[in-house]
């Protein structure tokens, strides 16, 4: 797909402004609804939506394909962040009428530090179609190692300060405790942070982390900057309703690792296809459509499986406490 640098500037532009009404509609810190989440929800749904529409109607059908196939695998790879947001959320005790704030931020550290990623990987993809092999083997190890993590059955573990954010804390000091949403107090005369800025910065460098399986994936699916800019964008965008809307069901979701494990394993071998193809080996390349259709479908099958054995599991702690109870 040809795009002007109107059109990127434009793009962003209008990305801003969505920000922008996003969090001068949430500015006031307060405890979100599961109501205000959905509609926000869908809100951002719907605006990804038509923006694949208008890639349809005012570019081609591959490039509106491409779109949709690489935001819903962002989204569903994005769902598993989710977890882990969780875990710093408690970890630093956030206050909830301030966990949308850090969120809002902690999201938009995360797109600019992507969109660094992105720029990086179509650099290289341009100059070294080797790469797709790495990024290939890559997904599928990552593939086998959500495998190995699920089947492991251990409890989600505490969250963990990495060395920079550590080093960061050391360098300016924290206070101990919030103070609002100020990002920067004043105490015996020295600026230091407050806790929600700490917290911020931990959201956004950990979907940094998320990003070096998520970006070689959506690149599986289409080498286009501008899509893959895009659907990352949307992606991330509608995290934060995301959180609160279904952060209790999360639990429930108990294969969703399996899914994600088949469509990175998929989309690993897609691009070991495309290089293989590319130096000219006779192999068949997997269309957007099929891809398509394999990540809905396996994200569907996935969901309905977890919903049935989470079922199964509440029914059987039911009965194991009537039983106790008797």
């Amino acid at each position: 797909m040809d795009v002007s640098m109107t059109l990127w500037v434009l793009t962003i532009l209008g990305l801003c402004a969505l920000i922008a009404v996003d969090f001068f509609i949430g500015r006031k810190p307060h405890d979100v609804s599961v109501k205000e989440a959905g509609i926000w929800t869908v809100v951002w749904i719907v605006l990804a939506g038509l923006f694949g529409v208008g890639l349809l109607v005012f570019g081609d059908s591959q490039a509106s394909g491409e779109f949709f196939a690489g935001f819903i695998t962002e989204k569903s790879l994005s769902v598993d962040n989710l977890f882990v947001f969780i875990l710093i959320m408690a970890k630093f005790s956030v206050p909830t009428h301030l966990q949308q704030r850090v969120l809002l931020f902690g999201v938009l550290i995360a797109l600019v530090l992507r969109a660094i990623f992105i720029a990086a990987g179509a650099a290289v993809i341009a100059n070294f179609a080797w790469v797709f092999y790495i990024f290939g083997a890559f997904l599928i190890y990552t593939a086998w190692k959500l495998v190995q993590e699920a089947r492991s059955d251990e409890e989600d573990e505490e969250f963990e300060e990495n060395r920079l954010l550590k080093s960061i804390e050391k360098r300016f000091g924290v206070a101990d405790r919030y103070h609002g949403t100020k990002l920067f107090i004043q105490e015996h005369g020295k600026k230091i942070m407050t806790p929600l800025l700490v917290v911020m910065l931990a959201i956004g460098m950990t979907d940094v982390l998320f990003a070096m399986d998520s970006i070689p994936a959506i690149f599986g699916l289409t080498q286009d900057p501008y899509i893959v800019f895009t659907a990352n964008a949307f992606a991330l965008m509608g995290l934060r309703q995301l959180y609160f809307l279904i952060g209790g069901l999360l639990k429930k979701l108990v294969h969703l690792s399996y899914g994600l494990s088949v469509i990175l394993g998929f989309i690993g071998v897609k691009l070991v296809l495309h290089a293989l193809h590319e130096n000219g080996v006779n192999v068949p390349e997997i269309s957007i459509p099929v891809s398509l259709g394999v990540i809905c479908g396996v994200l569907g099958i996935t969901t309905v499986t977890s919903l049935v054995a989470a079922k199964k599991q509440t029914a059987a702690e039911e009965d194991e406490r009537k039983s106790v109870g008797v």
